[in-house]
């Protein structure tokens, strides 16, 4: 009896070490479904959730690497010819595509303040605002964010790291999830944030020209450059209508400006800035004085900032600098992707915010949230960690030509639409930046009929304030809804 207690308690040891031993890693091929219903604008929607993974293969066919994803299918609507698909990243670039899953456009949202500031107890509910209804959703998750990673240790990583090479393997990715799905018949939209403009901008040409796969709209969320150039002069005055606007907010411009709408504040320092403050940084050291002077007092009456450090930056004041500057005396910082919200550093002296004031305050109810999303309510369970940022640097960013991209994408079909969705109160991609891609998209103006612009009272993540949600998403519905032409008409000029 005793030799056969030690060959049992042997036995499950060896067992419980060959448990805790087994590698992390993720699956190539996976799919857990799932079945829901959510009421939006007060109607009750029932849809499937499939997360899962899908691979990334080598020329050669073996997988090299595997992408999550999660997508949202309508489960009371049949033909899915007419029903529209819509694509969502997220950007980073090395970020995972849980911002706009658990914010925006996706069945639940975070638990959060209507400002969008985080509460406990952490978790998520029901949005009453989801797109769901009107089209079916996947969120990807590139390389090494999310759930997603390198599965070949010989793969070379340069290919999947960098504007083209991102480009070239989510086109390959898209086309098989597409046919798999058998989604070829379905109106198809790609949506992106932040560095995701810059991804889905490229995509709607590569789709276009490489897998010919033709989009009936893009969506850009606060968008990147799109390596549309602004450097010198232009990219100097461009900061001002943000300053503005942030200043606005923390009730720091002169009385007669705060008395004021906000839009109406924005529309005197964008033509402050176009017609009269580039003009003068254009002319650098030969700018009178008398114009000098008169571009630092209302460089000053429209940033909250006071003349003489604006004097001292030769009206160029860094966005760093301003988050620092602006509520220095009263001993905070704002934000750089949100400048509502204010942070407290070691020291009131320096030249820029020892930290992003928004993002700890959006990682702290994101992460809790998103990692007890998959397990609790979509039965995904795995021991790989969730990236909310991976590992994705050195990032190649050469050859980076999206906003051409997307106007060649654009000239070749006469379907596609793009719709641009600001805060005014991003620091990081500033709102009249934004604008400003739309305007020199197309030298030619000849496609400015299908491009839209809105702005909404919030910052980088507009969809946290509960206004802004319920706001946003309308405005992505209507854009579907206008991008979609009548059945049987030509796509032609």
């Amino acid at each position: 009896m005793k030799m056969k207690g030690i060959l049992i308690t042997l036995t499950l040891s060896i067992c419980t070490l060959a448990t805790f031993g087994q590698s992390r890693k993720i699956d190539v091929e996976s799919t857990v479904v799932t079945n829901h219903e959510v009421t939006i604008k007060g109607k009750k929607v029932p849809f499937s959730a499939t997360v899962g993974t899908q691979p990334v293969w080598a020329e050669d066919g073996h997988p090299i690497a595997t992408l999550f994803y999660t997508y949202y299918e309508r489960t009371d609507i049949k033909d899915t010819d007419t029903r529209p698909l819509v694509i969502s990243f997220n950007g980073g670039p090395g970020s995972a595509s849980v911002w706009m899953h658990l914010a925006y456009t996706g069945p639940k949202i975070l638990k959060i303040d209507d400002e969008g500031f985080p509460i406990q107890p952490y978790g998520v509910k029901d949005n009453p605002h989801s797109i769901l209804d009107v089209a079916d959703i996947i969120f990807v998750n590139p390389v090494n964010t999310g759930y997603s990673r390198i599965v070949d240790p010989e793969a070379d990583r340069s290919q999947f790291f960098g504007v083209n090479q991102d480009i070239a393997y989510l086109s390959e990715w898209i086309n098989t999830f597409v046919t798999r799905q058998n989604r070829w018949n379905s109106p198809k939209f790609l949506i992106g944030e932040s560095y995701g403009t810059t991804r889905v901008s490229g995509l709607a040409y590569r789709l276009q020209n490489t897998h010919w796969m033709y989009l009936n709209g893009v969506i850009l969320v606060s968008p990147t450059d799109l390596g549309i150039s602004r450097d010198g002069p232009v990219g100097q005055a461009n900061r001002l209508p943000y300053y503005a606007a942030a200043a606005w907010y923390h009730k720091a411009l002169p009385a007669d400006l705060q008395s004021k709408d906000l839009l109406v504040v924005l529309e005197e320092a964008e033509n402050y800035t176009m017609n009269k403050l580039l003009p003068v940084l254009a002319k650098g050291a030969w700018a009178t004085d008398a114009e000098k002077n008169e571009a630092i007092k209302m460089f000053s009456r429209y940033s909250g900032l006071n003349e003489k450090v604006i004097r001292q930056h030769n009206l160029d004041v860094p966005t760093g600098f301003f988050w620092k500057e602006l509520l220095r005396e009263e001993g905070h910082t704002i934000g750089r992707l949100d400048s509502r919200y204010k942070g407290i550093d070691r020291m009131d002296a320096g030249m820029s915010p020892d930290f992003n004031s928004e993002l700890t305050s959006w990682l702290h109810s994101f992460t809790p949230a998103i990692n007890g999303y998959f397990q609790t309510y979509l039965n995904y369970k795995t021991d790989i960690k969730y990236n909310m940022f991976g590992p994705v640097n050195p990032w190649d960013r050469s050859g980076d030509n999206t906003g051409e991209n997307l106007r060649a994408a654009m000239a070749m079909n006469p379907y596609l639409h793009v719709m641009t969705q600001s805060g005014y109160y991003d620091g990081a991609t500033t709102y009249f930046n934004a604008k400003y891609n739309m305007w020199h998209t197309d030298p030619s103006g000849k496609l400015k009929d299908r491009m839209s612009f809105k702005g909404y009272r919030s910052g980088h993540m507009m969809y946290l304030r509960a206004e802004d949600l319920k706001n946003a998403n309308e405005d992505i519905r209507v854009f579907i809804k206008n991008s979609i032409p009548p059945a049987g008409t030509p796509a032609k000029y």
